[in-house]
């Protein structure tokens, strides 16, 4: 069950959301369209546009499209020449065929899969490519793992690869593919990029302040972090890829 709730949270901290989320590697963008050169992507659940950016600055003609007014608006003022379309994945407002591959940066999870999956397949060309594409904080390194902990950062990305094995019949066989890469921020741009999570926005006062609390010192103890004025951010990027039939 897709928790809209949650889902639809995010346009309260659309500008922080733009700011302190972090990008997409290139490479991983590279292989999430399979070679394509200035194609037509549709970026769907594309936020404040950080995914379709990346995909314009590689040459290739994006179409971002996006439920929440606050993300749009967001997308707009960070995005010059862009307006994002009101849509969802269910409902894509876009015809059939319109579109050379489809991407979701970090945004699949939140998705009814059956119903998307016939429209990302209607707006794809037979042949083009959707390829979802996760930022997953590396929980491997220790004090990214207490981070997770302290805020509750669910990336709902499980073992992505076995809970998404299958994209229906429309599609074929899904590859793989992990990058890594980091972002390096400020104490005060990780407490800015935990307001921007799901849990944060809903949270009750008490739990908002039980995570400052326990971020402040987790910020001002662990050996790796303390007296640092700015700390690297580990990350995976998980993509996976596959063909419409």
């Amino acid at each position: 069950m897709v928790d809209h709730t949650h889902a639809l949270s995010f346009g309260a901290a659309a500008s922080d959301y733009d700011r302190f989320r972090p990008h997409y590697p290139d490479a991983a963008i590279r292989w999430a369209l399979d070679r394509l050169r200035d194609a037509r992507i549709v970026d769907l659940g594309a936020g404040t546009g950080i995914l379709t950016r990346d995909v314009q600055a590689l040459g290739h003609q994006v179409v971002p499209v996006e439920p929440d007014p606050g993300m749009r608006a967001q997308l707009a003022r960070s995005t010059p020449g862009t307006t994002a379309l009101a849509g969802s994945a269910e409902a894509v407002p876009l015809p059939d065929g319109a579109a050379d591959a489809v991407l979701v940066g970090t945004a699949y999870h939140w998705f009814d899969r059956e119903p998307a999956h016939a429209e990302i397949a209607r707006v794809l060309r037979p042949g083009g490519t959707f390829a979802p594409v996760w930022n997953i904080r590396d929980d491997r390194v220790d004090w990214v793992a207490e981070l997770g902990r302290i805020a509750h950062l669910d990336d709902k990305s499980g073992n992505i690869v076995v809970k998404y094995a299958d994209f229906g019949p429309a599609f074929g066989t899904i590859e793989t593919r992990e990058f890594t890469h980091r972002t390096t921020l400020t104490p005060d741009e990780v407490r800015g990029m935990i307001r921007t999570r799901s849990y944060w926005l809903t949270a009750s006062d008490a739990d908002r302040q039980r995570v400052e609390g326990e971020l402040t010192e987790l910020l001002a103890t662990h050996p790796a972090l303390a007296g640092r004025e700015t700390v690297e951010l580990p990350y995976r990027t998980l993509v996976l890829r596959a063909r419409r039939r």
